[in-house]
């Protein structure tokens, strides 16, 4: 068998975008890459192929080329990675590997730690100021300013440790997100307890807490902490957001083998636009009104890393000037053979 029909088949068993140069142009290629780079690419001079400088410079020399992040070699805002090896024919190899993905992991990481620390020196920020006020101007202040000053370090500081805990917690969960929960668990009396705990903040804002139940729910398949900071969070989040004096319902119901369990309140409602990031972590609609209500920017992100670990399904229907409810479908726990 002729050399080149080997290294075609050799070619086209490679998963990636791939093409063997011989010289400055184009010997081989395989169907990965003539769908990236074009189908009549074979014996096309190399720099009509890749449009790319530094790409074209390291491939320009006699040794091995190092590896180049290259973009739009589709058009697309894709990101790949080619890597060219010398053949023993005098041919080379060269792939482009998609890092896409990764680079978008490596973006959420870094727009996550800008984020993080945005939260976290915003409070600060107004701690060192009114603290040194409070520590210079200590004989000048009188009582009621002090008192004032001492809340806003305190609420200053409960948001930072608000938001430090949710850190920590949303770390906790990612890392145990490949083990699957097995223990049963009754979510009748999470969601008592749930609502015991909002009970306060419910009776500041003049809201109901209604309760809708299936009698006789089956357990479900969960960690126990988990499913009641779920409930915690969702509550808390419908009372932040909906309108002072409307009722916030949670509701669960058996669905075939999941149970359904809701949370609704009689807001403000979300934007279509909205909804589908709002589970991302800190982000948020209306960035002032989150704040000034306590809110993290963190609260559905761990809810949808809670359901994903439950290998469950997390939706939000919203309209806008009507309201917001979260839907969580959670699998029933096995019944002992």
């Amino acid at each position: 068998m002729p050399t080149t029909d080997i290294n075609a088949e050799l070619l086209e068993g490679l998963p990636e975008p791939a093409i063997v140069v011989l010289g400055q142009r184009v010997l081989l290629s395989n169907s990965a890459a003539r769908a990236l780079l074009g189908e009549t690419i074979d014996g096309t001079p190399v720099e009509a192929v890749i449009s790319h400088p530094a790409a074209l410079e390291a491939l320009s020399g006699r040794d091995q080329a190092e590896d180049v992040e290259l973009t739009g070699l589709d058009g697309s805002r894709r990101y790949w990675l080619m890597r060219a090896a010398q053949l023993g024919d005098g041919t080379r190899l060269i792939r482009f590997v998609d890092r896409s993905e990764a680079r978008a992991a490596e973006q959420m990481r870094v727009d996550f730690v800008a984020n993080a620390s945005h939260e976290l020196r915003t409070p600060l920020a107004t701690l060192i100021g009114y603290a040194e006020t409070l520590r210079e101007q200590a004989a000048e202040i009188d009582p009621a300013t002090r008192d004032r000053f001492l809340a806003v370090v305190h609420e200053e500081a409960r948001r930072m440790q608000r938001v430090v805990e949710d850190l920590i917690s949303l770390s906790r969960i990612e890392a145990e997100k490949f083990t699957t929960p097995t223990d049963a668990v009754d979510l009748a009396p999470l969601i008592d307890e749930a609502t015991d705990g909002v009970r306060r903040m419910a009776d500041e804002r003049r809201s109901d807490l209604v309760r809708n139940v299936e009698q006789k729910l089956p357990s479900i398949a969960a960690d126990r902490s988990q499913i009641l900071q779920l409930l915690e969070n969702l509550l808390t989040n419908a009372l932040r957001y909906g309108e002072p004096g409307t009722p916030v319902t949670v509701s669960a119901a058996l669905e075939g083998s999941m149970v359904h369990l809701s949370v609704s309140d009689e807001g403000e409602g979300i934007a279509p636009e909205h909804v589908r990031r709002v589970t991302e972590r800190f982000y948020r609609v209306d960035t002032s009104r989150s704040r000034s209500l306590g809110g993290t920017g963190l609260g559905l992100s761990i809810v949808k890393h809670i359901v994903e670990r439950h290998h469950g399904r997390l939706s939000i229907d919203s309209t806008v000037g009507r309201g917001t409810t979260v839907h969580v479908l959670l699998p029933v726990a096995e019944r002992p053979s």
